[in-house]
């Protein structure tokens, strides 16, 4: 397998806070207090991410031996976001949500994710090795998840400081949070996103009442701390979401997991009371809010 090149250069690990309570009507969420650390992370036995919170040092980009996709420039400057129409971009404070636009930036998501997976562990070599193929792996999953299905559409949002006429910043010093949205159709036997009441069909629901929003991967650089970064992403997305005639959007957490929790109920979540023995099992809720 190849590996990707970067230079060694001070990065990030993952952190969010708590945004203002927003329950069907949602506004600009104020910087303030407490700060919440989200990993991303997916279970080997459901076809399902999950987030979960941890707190540690931030570790930086370890340095890759090869270029893949040779096209990948780490010295880019930012990218442009002016000419997105309003619907496309969510500016808040000094920060801006978006979808992302380029090979660049789905690489820095990409390791984003890495860095907030493997929090916590000391920085060493077998540790970074891991970094770098859950990097690389995250980085293909996402271009792949990003072209689309007929019956799943998926988007990497991102959220990159504001432009600044004084500052020309790379996209790996823009891009401070992210989190994956995918609109999704119930499986025939699905109630929910992964309840089955009955054996899985290969059958897609595609009839618009069965379309979803679901939330994954979210993640928030540690510089980045206190400023609602998670918040409004969420509020950005789910707005995504009732632009599209979407009615709900669902995200999986670990129950144990107090801090998303309380994210997620200060943005309007509620616990979705029917829970497979799997999710017993794992001790992940699924959590629903109405757009």
């Amino acid at each position: 397998m190849s590996t990707i090149t970067i230079h060694r250069a001070e990065f990030f690990s993952c952190s969010s806070r708590n945004g203002s309570s927003a329950c069907h009507r949602f506004h600009r969420i104020p910087s303030r207090g407490t700060t919440i650390k989200m990993e991303s992370k997916s279970s080997q036995t459901r076809k399902k991410e999950e987030l979960s919170i941890q707190t540690a040092k931030t570790p930086s980009i370890p340095h890759l031996e090869t270029s893949r996709p040779s096209d990948l420039r780490f010295d880019r400057l930012q990218t442009s976001h002016q000419g997105l129409k309003p619907g496309e971009r969510f500016d808040f404070g000094q920060f801006v949500a978006r979808e992302a636009m380029v090979d660049e930036e789905f690489w820095t998501a990409a390791w984003l994710r890495a860095e907030s997976h493997w929090e916590g562990k000391p920085s060493e070599r077998y540790v970074d090795n891991f970094k770098r193929k859950f990097a690389e792996q995250e980085f293909n999953a996402i271009k792949r998840r990003c072209k689309g299905q007929h019956w799943q559409k998926c988007r990497c949002i991102i959220t990159v400081k504001k432009e600044d006429r004084n500052v020309k910043r790379t996209i790996l010093k823009s891009v401070v949070g992210t989190l994956d949205f995918s609109i999704r159709h119930l499986l025939h036997g699905e109630s929910f996103p992964g309840e089955l009441g009955k054996p899985l069909s290969c059958g897609i629901h595609t009839a618009d009442m069965n379309k979803y929003g679901y939330v994954s991967n979210l993640c928030v650089a540690k510089s980045a701390r206190r400023q609602s970064i998670a918040s409004n992403m969420l509020y950005f997305v789910i707005e995504l979401a009732r632009s599209d005639g979407i009615e709900q959007v669902y995200v999986h957490v670990h129950r144990n997991n107090r801090p998303a929790n309380k994210l997620y109920q200060k943005m309007g979540f509620e616990m979705v009371e029917l829970a497979s023995s799997q999710l017993l099992e794992e001790q992940t809720d699924l959590l629903c809010v109405k757009t």
